[in-house]
Parts: structure tokens; C-alpha cells; sequence
């Protein structure tokens, strides 16, 4: 119900470093499409205006130099009482006014700006990139209105002769040469000494001493055996200050101890030798390494034990790491606060000074000073509370009864409340702050579900008392396997009484693969970074795995296979990299959690399982590894040996030798297929869209294919393996067989091409009987013809030829699929403004989709692969306005408004519902204002994604404003905001310009390398396919700080658009002819 409250929410001034931003190409989106130009008797830029939903005003040049860059102010939001209003938008400064950042210039203006004369018409590319209907001005007009347009030299001088020219330019580029020179050169190059040798030194006091480290991985001569932390955080202040005791013990003769600390005041620190008296010691600090150290007079000697003592103070972090501060609202609009920790991958040090690697496994002691209202969690359980004074508790938590590493310490202070349940001698506990206690069940009785199982499944218990479980307010990652102690975003935990099988699968998912973690990461530990896919390959596969098991009515079997056509098309590319590689940066590890990591690393593993002989062989290897390695850290090959060594059968393959060619090279295999009568010739080479002679010759994979044929399709006993270890192999078949389809239900991690005559067979048999093969393998085969175009291999037309039997098509996997790949398609000709065949596009679509669309059913779904179904289809109805679509979606949203809470919409539908919505501004401004009340997560969520579908400008902006400065919608969610509001023309533009504008604060709530970081500049770049994107995109990461340009998310933006390019260069012309 929503509440009759007085909300005085209102589009916020924005901060002054927020007020200089008007974005470079949305300033031509929202004032260049004609807003600040036209005149009472020029046009009015329709197209444009259709384009973002705006309405453009008549005013005269001097009025329009003063305004605001937002020119429309929205109507009131129709709360129910009436007494919801927004204010007006900020009117700028005049500097303000004025900025135009260059690069978007380039995007919007620089496609032919500086070449058009006084005479000429103005900005044409970028008229026909914008889709903007240019108005034929005077030079009078387009000096005083607009600040795009390119103002005439003064003509009252007779231009300089050509020599003088040159002279004049040669003298200025010496003088500033020298200039430039003589101010960077420091002042003791001039000194009679000159400038001493720049060493790592590190400030502290007056005395300034070599850091005795400089490599990024620590020494391993001391190794930390306990930590005892004592922190005391103050929410009022946000600060907190902290007592570290760290136990140790030498492993070779050293004079240093170096180990972690970030951004922490160390007040006081003491050094102890066995069972000596302690003494004071001096801490150095290397800040860029984020390490510290200390200096000892007397070499330490191996197999001594010492203690390291460290009082500091420092700041809650504002971020989403480390240990930072959150809030919510309660029930009764009072703003809670409360804190917690994000340590994956290094931010421990952020909290408490230590040996922040994952090999540096120890045992934790930790103690919470809290005020008596909050409640503190911690890995373990809490031993006592002692009474510090009236208003201060200490709470004391068993000591850790497992070494673990420090990215999985946790603690949370705040207010909050649980459900809980016995399992297996485990105490398993769902917290949520206390309004949403009521959406804890599901995830209780899940997470019961498989605690049980993956004990029975591994043969190892779970090895702490506890299991908790908390949905922290504000979280940046997904959620995070902190051992017992499990830290969630909201939405990936909470799950309302409403809510569709959908969103209990995501749930679900992200329950599963946390806990699957508390073997695979927490009991069994990478040793380092570059072997992450142990821990996130290995927690991907199980969440699939053992939901299909215990929750088959989940359907986790057609997520799965989306997520393997996912981690393909991103392992294609040549910016890839191995699954186990080496990292040496902080902002390479931030990159190693991606797509190659978790998707590829459980797709590989599939694979693998499939392979082999039985189904024994890879859970008992794995069970080997488990108990061989518990407590300890490992590498890739530990894995490998492990499952070669459990044989069960003599024709199982040398797991090890198969599998090293799957995780220490990048990419994957294309298997191309020829035949000749009864021979099959199979032949294997990298699949690459960018090519690489390097990776071309020398990659070779053990391939275990797959392979069914007319015959016998569908069952698992149909299937046939063969093993292509070498460049070629062949196979005989009856010659009576019509056609092969490799890579039975599509469980290899590869690509598989049949060439002209393979191809014409399968699209023969499946207009014949589509039903020959498994959902899976008719999905597999839209992936890899779509994938293949994009290599050149095979033409649009045989794409075509194969998507013929869709109109008969009624499974989920392949209708998604084929849409997912048409609509990427339908997005990057509406980006490049080819109106022509994105109308043509709309039509093949909606023809051969049509009688799908309609008969999808708006009332509630129990079928999730149903639900999957109906939601990809109505969404692409909607999105290319067929007018039945936007009917019922805008009939159930006025329905849903007018029923005061009563009426729900199916939550597989609310997205679809809402995006309708948002196209009007009435109800845009109604969504808004739901959003605010809303108190069910995954219903917020769909509402962001609504608001953000929006087509106005004004509104795009604003959005991603809020959204950035965490008003009224949550930072968290800014990648999601970017992800849709990118699946529009206009938004696109602006989306990228904002990237530019705000990358500071970008980079500053978002880690550089982070997955949510790869997550908006994929967003934002992975539609464009013009040159003039690839320059402007190449131009600003070669241009900002922290080596932008070498970032593999930047390198994989660049690669990306130069293959839309390439695609489009290369099927335009067909598309113009078969469509």
C-alpha cells in the first residue's frame, strides 16, 4: 500500500563539481537538436524531438544564452495525495553554460563540423547521425544562438604570406619547446650537486628511509599464524579506531616485516621476539603499494615466533569496500546507519594493517566495540559481551576454528533481524534489516536445502557452528562467501511473498554459488589471483549443478547454456585471456573477475564432467582434491592431478594433459567439418574474431567432440565422443546419415562450423522437423551460425536460411537466443541511423515472432522456462512498439497504479510493464514515485530499469546524476542504469558523454579493473560500429590517468567496436537484399 506521506522529493541542485557538467553530446541531444536554436519561423527539428520525447520552446537568442541546458521543467509526479512535486532543474552559471567537453564534438559534431563553411549546411554527418532535421540559417543566427557552430575569421585583415607563415610557426614551436623543457626539468639539474638518485622512500616524521620493498606481492620469509583485531567503529562520526595483534612466525632469516595497510592513521606500533619484552618500532609506508613495514636492527632467524602490535584510527570508507558506512529508511522515515565489509580481493587492509594475500591464510580473534542499540556478526559466533561503560558493549567472538585468508574476515554493526533453522549441527540464520524480515524465508529454507547437499555431496561437513546470511542495504558485488558469514545485496537475498520463479532462480542461483564457495575458495584456496577460476569457476558450476538437482522446477538448465553462448562470444575476442594467467597490478586483479573466470571456468568444467566415463570419476576427483589440499592454498595443475589421478575406468582421457590446454591458453577452439561419403575430416583451429597470426598457428586443443546425427538425436545414448587432440582427425559414418550435429546439447566449450552443404542440411531438417534435436542443440546452432557471421564464414543470407523453421519454434533456449542475436543487430543499425533497414528489421521480426507475441498469455506463469519465454518475447514486442504489446502493458500499469498496492504485476512482467510506462512522462514521473515507496527489492529493481528506458534527455541525465551521487537511487545500481539507458539512441550518446565527464567519480565508487567498472564501459561502447566512436573512444582512454588504454575492458571496447564496424561493412549489402 502506498503511504499518504508529503514527499518533497525534487530534482537535486547538483554539487558544484556536478553543475559544470552539461555532457558534450547530450548538450547536442538536448539543446543542438534544435532546442536553442530554432526560431519562431525555422523548423522545429521533428525527427529529432520524436527521437527524445521533447518539446521544444521559441525563445529569443538572449534569453536563450542564460538558461538552464535542462530547457523543459517536468510536471508535477501524480501522487496520490497531490503533494508530490518536482523543482525546477538548476539554472547553471554562465561557465557552466558555455562548457563543451571536445570529445563528444567528435562524436556528434566532429563527423563533419570543421569542414562546413558559412554557407554550408551545419553539421550534416552529424544530422544524419542524430537524425535531425537541419534548418537553413543566416551566419547572423547561428553566431548568437548556438555555441556548436564554427564562427568566420574576422575579414578586415589581408592574410600573411605564406613564408611569413612558416618562419612565425617555427620560431613559436622552438620557443615553447624550450620553454616546456626548461619548466619540467627540476631546479637541481641546475645545481652545482645535482639531483639525487630517486629511490622508493616513504614519509614518516622528519626522517625519510628506504622502504625495504618494492615488488607488489609480499616477501615470503614471515608467515602470519593468528590475528587478534579489536575495532571500535563510531556510526555517528563514522570513523572508527583499531587494536591489532598479529602472531608470527619466520620462515627464513630476515631483518624486514612488510605486509598491508591502506588508508589507515597507525598511531602506536610494538614488535615482540619470542618470549622478549616488547619495544617500540617505527612503521615505514610505501602508499602507492599500499604496504608497510618495519626495519629491525637484528636479523630475525628462521623458525622464530614474534609479535607485531599496531594501534590506528581511520575513516568508514564511503565506497563499497573495505570497511565502510551504509543506511536505509525505517518504517518510520528515520535514516538507520550501520557498517560492513567488502575485503574481496584486498581491502582488509582498508580495516586492520595485514598480510592481505590469499596464501597468508591464519586464524581471527575479533572483538566489536558497539553501542548497546546495534548488534555486531562476525565469521564466527559470539563468545560474550562485556559491559565497557553505560553506553559501549564489547562483543567477543569465538576464536576462528579454520586458518582462512583475509578477504573472507567479516564483521556487520548494525540493526537487524533473523530467521534461523538447525542444519546438520549448523545454526543457519537469514538477517535483513527488521522491515524485511517477511522476505527472509526462501532464502532460509534454500540455504538449508544446500548446506545439506553440498555435505553429502563433497563427503566434507561444513566446518564452522554457524551459517549466516545478511542482506546488507548497500552492496556493490552480488553478494560475497565471507566464511559464516554470507553478505548479500538486498535483491539477491530477499525474495517477497509475490514473487515469480524467476526471481526465486536468481535467489536461488546466487545462494548456491556463495555456499558452494565454503568449500571451493574458503576451504580449499588459490594461492594467488591468476587462479581465481578455481574459486569462481568451480562456485558457478555447482550453483547449476546443484540447483538442478535439489530444485529442477528452477530450470537452471537453460541458464546454464545461456551462460556458456555468453562466455564464448566474450572469449572470441582477442583481448581475452587465459583462465589461469598471471597478474601483477591491482587493477589486473580487479580484472580477473569476469567472464573467462566464473562462466568460462564452469563452462570448461561441464565439459569435462561430460567427457569423462560415468558419472564418478569427476565428483571423486574433486573430493580428492578437497580432502588433499584442506586448509591450503593451490594452483591449476593441483586440480588437474587430482582428477587424473582417481581412474574408474581405462578409457578415461589424462584429465591433466586434456584439461592444461583449456586453461593455460586464451580462447577456444572452431571445429570446421567436411565430409566425403562415409569420412568425416574434423579440423581445429582458435576461434578468433580479431585474428592473431600468433595465437593462430600455435593454439591446439584436446577436444572431446560430440557428435549425434539424423538417426538418433535426442538421447544421451545417441551421443558419440571422439577425442581431436591434433590440428585434424576423421570419423567414419554410414553414408546413409543426412546430416551431423556436433556438440551434443551443446556441453563443449567450442564452435563448430559444417560448412555450405552441412549447413543447408541442418536448416533442411529443421524446417522438416525442428524436433529431431534437443532445445539445446537447436539453440547451439542459432549461436554458432550468429557467431560464424561475425567471422565472415557464413553469410546473413544462410543466417536467414537457417531461422526459417522459427516460426515453428515453442522452446525457450533457441526463441531467446535468435532474439537476443536480432535485436543486437536491430540496436547497432538504429545507432548508425540506417531508419530504412531498421524498419525492415522491425518487420522480420515481428512477421516471424508475431503469432508468438500474441499468444503469450499476462496473467501469473508457473512455468520458468515459460516465463523466460513470454518475457523475451513481449519485451521485443514492446520495444519495437507493436501496438497489442503496449496496450496490455500500459492496461496493467494504470491498473497496477489505480489498485493502491492490491493489483500485481507478474515479476517476470514488471520490466516489459514498466519500460512501456516510462515512454510517457505522466506516468514516468508516476513510476518515480512508486519507486521511492517501494519496498520490495526486485520490484525497485525493475523500476530503475523502467525509469531508465525513458527516451528524454533531461530525465537520462538526471537519472544517472542521482544514481552516481547515490540520491534517492543507490550507487550500487549505476551499471544497471547504464546497461539500459544504452539500449537507446539518444541515451547512448549521453551515457558515454557522462562516462567521460564524471570518470573521477566513476573510478573513485567503482575500483578501476572492478567487474561493475567493465560492466558500464562495456555498456556504454559495446553497440557503437561508426569510425568516429572507435576515435573518440580510442582517444580518451590513451588520454586518462592510470594507464586507461592498457585496461583489458578498455582494449575489449576498441576490439568490439572494430568488429561492429566490420560487420556491418561487410553485411549491409545483404541486409539491404534479403530483408
Amino acid at each position: 500500500m502506498w503511504k499518504d506521506l508529503t514527499l518533497d522529493l525534487t530534482f537535486p541542485a547538483l554539487d558544484p563539481d556536478d553543475a559544470v557538467y552539461e555532457p558534450r553530446s547530450s548538450r547536442l541531444l538536448v539543446r543542438g537538436l534544435g532546442e536553442n536554436d530554432v526560431d519562431d519561423d525555422e523548423e522545429d527539428c521533428e525527427s529529432s524531438a520524436r527521437l527524445l520525447g521533447m518539446s521544444f520552446m521559441n525563445r529569443s537568442a538572449t534569453q536563450r544564452s542564460s538558461a538552464s541546458p535542462y530547457v523543459r521543467q517536468p510536471p508535477p509526479i501524480p501522487a496520490n495525495d497531490g503533494a508530490l512535486r518536482f523543482q525546477t532543474f538548476p539554472a547553471l552559471d554562465p561557465d557552466d553554460a558555455v562548457y563543451e567537453p571536445r570529445s563528444s564534438r567528435l562524436l556528434v559534431r566532429g563527423l563533419g563540423e570543421n569542414d562546413v563553411d558559412d554557407e554550408e549546411e551545419d553539421c550534416e554527418s552529424s544530422a544524419r547521425l542524430l537524425g535531425m532535421s537541419f534548418m537553413n540559417r543566416s551566419a547572423t543566427q547561428r553566431s548568437s544562438a548556438s555555441p556548436y557552430v564554427r564562427q568566420p575569421p574576422p575579414r578586415s585583415c589581408s592574410p600573411p604570406s605564406a613564408r611569413t607563415m612558416i618562419v612565425c610557426v617555427l620560431f613559436l614551436v622552438i620557443v615553447a619547446s624550450m620553454t616546456m623543457v626548461l619548466y619540467f626539468l627540476p631546479g637541481c639539474i641546475f645545481s652545482k650537486t645535482g639531483c639525487p638518485k630517486q629511490e622508493n622512500k616513504t614519509s614518516n616524521g622528519t626522517d625519510d628511509e628506504l622502504f625495504p620493498w618494492a615488488q607488489y606481492q609480499l616477501p615470503r620469509s614471515i608467515r602470519p599464524l593468528s590475528y587478534d583485531l579489536t575495532l571500535s567503529p563510531n556510526l555517528s562520526t563514522m570513523t572508527f579506531s583499531g587494536h591489532t595483534v598479529i602472531n608470527m612466525f619466520v620462515l627464513h632469516n630476515t631483518k624486514r616485516i612488510v605486509l598491508h595497510s591502506a588508508h589507515l592513521n597507525i598511531t602506536k606500533a610494538a614488535f615482540k621476539l619470542g618470549d622478549g619484552e616488547p619495544s617500540d618500532v617505527t612503521i615505514l609506508e610505501n602508499k602507492p603499494m599500499e604496504q608497510i613495514a618495519v626495519k629491525l636492527s637484528a636479523e630475525l632467524k628462521a623458525g622464530q615466533h614474534c609479535v607485531l602490535t599496531l594501534d590506528y584510527s581511520a575513516s568508514l570508507s564511503h565506497t563499497y569496500n573495505g570497511f565502510y558506512n551504509s543506511s536505509y529508511i525505517d518504517l518510520e522515515g528515520n535514516k538507520r546507519v550501520l557498517a560492513a565489509t567488502q575485503f574481496e580481493p584486498f581491502y582488509a587492509r582498508k580495516a586492520f594493517p595485514c598480510f592481505d594475500e590469499p596464501s597468508f591464510k591464519a586464524t581471527f580473534l575479533v572483538k566489536i566495540n558497539r553501542k548497546p542499540e546495534h548488534m555486531a556478526l562476525s565469521n564466527m559466533p559470539k563468545a560474550k559481551t562485556t559491559h565497557l561503560s553505560s553506553d559501549l558493549l564489547q562483543d567477543e567472538f569465538a576464536k576462528a576454528s579454520v586458518n582462512m585468508s583475509t578477504y573472507l574476515v567479516a564483521f556487520v554493526i548494525g540493526n537487524f533481524a533473523a530467521v534461523s533453522k538447525n542444519v546438520s549441527d549448523t545454526l543457519v540464520s537469514v538477517y535483513s534489516v527488521p522491515q524485511k524480515k517477511d522476505h527472509t524465508k526462501y532464502a532460509l529454507d534454500t540455504a538449508a536445502k544446500l548446506l545439506e547437499f553440498y555435505n553429502d555431496f563433497f563427503e566434507i561437513d561444513y566446518p564452522l557452528q554457524k551459517l549466516d546470511l545478511i542482506a546488507i542495504p548497500d552492496f556493490l558485488a552480488g553478494a560475497m562467501e565471507n566464511w559464516g558469514l554470507l553478505t548479500f545485496r538486498e535483491s539477491n537475498l530477499l525474495v517477497g511473498e509475490h514473487s515469480s520463479l524467476v526471481e526465486k532462480q536468481d535467489v536461488a542461483s546466487v545462494i548456491a554459488h556463495e555456499l558452494a564457495h565454503q568449500w571451493f575458495g574458503n576451504y580449499v584456496t588459490m594461492s594467488w589471483w591468476s587462479d581465481l577460476w578455481l574459486n569462481e569457476g568451480f562456485a558457478t558450476y555447482m550453483q547449476f549443478i546443484s540447483l538442478q538437482i535439489l530444485l529442477p522446477q528452477l530450470d537452471m538448465g537453460n541458464l546454464f547454456l545461456e551462460v556458456r553462448f555468453r562466455a564464448l562470444d566474450q572469449d572470441a575476442l582477442n583481448s581475452t585471456h587465459a583462465v589461469s594467467t598471471g597478474v601483477n597490478t591491482s587493477e589486473q586483479v580487479q580484472e580477473m573477475f569476469d567472464s573467462v573466470s566464473y562462466k568460462k571456468g564452469a563452462s570448461i568444467l561441464l565439459m569435462l564432467n561430460a567427457s569423462l566415463p560415468g558419472d564418478q570419476q569427476f565428483r571423486k576427483g574433486i573430493i580428492q582434491y578437497l580432502k588433499q589440499f584442506s586448509g591450503l592454498n593451490t594452483d591449476t595443475d593441483d586440480l588437474w592431478n587430482s582428477l587424473t589421478e582417481v581412474e574408474v575406468s581405462s578409457q578415461s582421457p589424462n584429465v591433466s594433459e586434456m584439461m592444461r590446454s583449456w586453461t593455460f591458453q586464451k580462447g577456444f577452439p572452431l571445429v570446421t567439418v567436411s565430409r566425403k561419403g562415409d569420412e568425416v575430416t574434423l579440423k581445429q583451429e582458435i576461434f578468433q574474431l580479431t585474428v592473431d597470426s600468433s595465437t593462430y598457428s600455435s593454439s591446439l586443443w584436446t577436444i572431446p567432440v560430440t557428435y549425434v546425427n539424423d538417426s538418433c538425436g535426442l538421447a544421451p545414448e545417441c551421443r558419440q565422443v571422439f577425442m581431436l587432440k591434433t590440428k585434424s582427425g576423421t570419423l567414419k559414418v554410414p553414408e546413409t546419415v543426412k546430416w551431423l550435429k556436433l556438440n551434443y546439447r551443446s556441453t563443449g566449450f567450442y564452435i563448430v562450423d559444417y560448412g555450405n552443404e552441412g549447413w543447408a542440411a541442418l536448416a533442411d531438417a529443421l524446417s522438416n522437423d525442428f524436433q529431431a534435436l534437443t532445445q539445446e542443440d537447436r539453440a547451439s546452432l542459432i549461436h554458432d551460425i550468429f557467431a560464424l557471421s561475425k567471422l565472415g564464414r557464413v553469410s546473413f543470407r544462410q543466417v536467414l536460411s537457417l531461422l526459417n523453421y522459427m516460426t515453428n519454434e515453442t522452446e525457450a533456449s533457441p526463441i531467446r537466443e535468435a532474439l537476443l542475436q536480432l535485436n543486437h543487430i536491430y540496436q547497432m543499425l538504429h545507432k548508425r541511423y540506417e531508419q530504412g533497414l531498421c524498419a525492415r528489421m522491425k518487420r522480420y521480426i515481428l512477421n516471424q515472432y508475431g503469432a508468438l507475441m500474441d499468444n503469450q498469455t499476462w496473467d501469473m506463469e508457473e512455468s520458468v522456462s515459460k516465463q523466460y519465454l513470454r518475457f523475451a518475447l513481449l519485451e521485443t514486442a514492446c520495444d519495437l512498439g507493436q501496438d497489442k504489446c503496449k496496450q496490455h502493458a500500459e492496461s496493467m500499469f494504470k491498473q497496477y497504479v489505480e489498485s493502491n498496492g492490491t493489483f500485481q504485476i507478474p515479476g517476470d512482467l514488471q520490466r516489459v510493464v514498466f519500460r512501456v510506462a516510462a515512454q510517457s512522462t505522466e506516468d514516468w514521473e508516476t513510476l518515480l514515485t512508486m519507486y521511492h515507496y517501494a519496498t520490495y527489492d526486485t520490484e525497485k529493481k525493475n523500476m530503475i530499469q523502467g525509469l531508465a528506458s525513458t527516451q528524454d534527455a533531461q530525465k537520462i541525465v538526471w537519472l544517472l546524476n542521482v544514481c552516481l551521487n547515490g540520491k534517492i537511487i543507490k550507487a550500487q545500481y549505476l551499471p544497471l542504469l547504464f546497461r539500459t539507458i544504452c539500449q537507446n539512441f539518444a541515451g547512448n550518446l549521453i551515457a558515454w558523454d557522462f562516462v567521460q565527464v564524471n570518470w573521477n567519480q566513476i573510478t573513485q565508487t567503482f575500483p578501476i579493473g572492478s567487474f561493475s567498472f567493465q560492466s558500464i564501459i562495456n555498456a556504454v561502447t559495446f553497440q557503437f560500429s561508426a569510425e568516429s566512436h572507435f576515435n573518440q573512444v580510442q582517444w580518451f582512454f590513451s588520454s586518462v590517468r592510470e594507464s586507461g588504454s592498457q585496461l583489458r575492458s578498455a582494449r575489449e571496447a576498441l576490439e568490439t567496436i572494430r568488429l561492429n564496424q566490420r560487420w556491418m561493412e561487410r553485411n549491409l549489402p545483404s541486409l539491404r537484399k534479403w530483408l
